[in-house]
């Protein structure tokens, strides 16, 4: 066998394992990454490289492994805005949360939110209770979203930010 094909076929199988561990572990991994998934993250691709490269440690054998994954990043991108289906078995919808300041009991247990996750997310949009909430929802990307107040809705988008240390004086 070419070796090229080779490298093909391994790196478009670690792919497609990927996404669809991706999709079964749900989206609310893919956001808010801490520590322990940062070192998932490095892992699984120091893991699965020698799976997509096998023996070649070469140049030309690497750049070969990083095209056909752009590749096959660039065709479902495609394949998801042509074929809404498509697109809809790959992600996830969104999911409603709290809805007029009651908690969904079951989503949030069916995606594995504690109400202290959920109480963190709406303090970081700026919201004391949960009452106050008109719709909090988990995007698509893995993000809480929060609309909240009562005559004048509010929406706010809120994308954790690196902490850095504070330093005493």
């Amino acid at each position: 066998m070419n070796p090229y094909l080779d490298i093909i076929l391994r790196s478009a199988s670690v792919y497609l394992f990927m996404l669809i561990v991706l999709r079964i572990f749900g989206k609310k991994e893919l956001s808010q990454l801490n520590t322990a998934d940062v070192i998932l993250i490095l892992l699984i691709s120091n893991s699965v490289q020698n799976a997509m490269v096998g023996s070649d440690t070469s140049l030309l054998g690497g750049l070969a492994a990083a095209a056909v994954l752009f590749v096959i990043n660039f065709t479902l991108k495609k394949l998801m805005f042509k074929f809404p289906k498509f697109s809809d078995f790959l992600h996830q919808k969104p999911e409603i949360l709290i809805h007029d300041g009651k908690l969904d009991f079951k989503t949030l247990g069916k995606l594995n939110i504690t109400s202290e996750e959920l109480q963190e997310a709406i303090r970081e949009h700026g919201v004391e209770h949960f009452s106050d909430v008109k719709l909090a929802m988990l995007e698509i990307d893995g993000n809480i979203s929060i609309i909240s107040g009562n005559k004048n809705l509010r929406q706010t988008h809120y994308k954790r930010i690196k902490r850095t240390k504070k330093s005493v004086v």
